[in-house]
């Protein structure tokens, strides 16, 4: 196997493996998030608040991984 063949079955691989953990992160937030709320109805401002920050920053993630991992590898496959 080539140097292109191993990176045209690598990239997809650890892009899906990247959006799997984000995903995974993602909704352990959210329900750690949402379980907060029940109980403790009064503060739900700041945990959303919080939520949304933290989601914001899993998000970008699969992001970092595009920009510098994937992109500038495409053209070389």
């Amino acid at each position: 196997m080539d140097f292109h063949a191993a990176l045209a079955f690598s990239l997809p691989i650890g892009l899906g493996l990247t959006a799997l953990g984000v995903g995974l992160g993602l909704g352990n937030a959210v329900s750690s998030a949402l379980q907060s709320v029940g109980r403790q109805p009064d503060a739900i401002g700041k945990i959303m608040t919080l939520m949304l920050l933290g989601a914001a920053l899993i998000e970008t993630i699969i992001f970092y991984v595009l920009a510098f991992v994937v992109f500038p590898l495409v053209g070389k496959i």
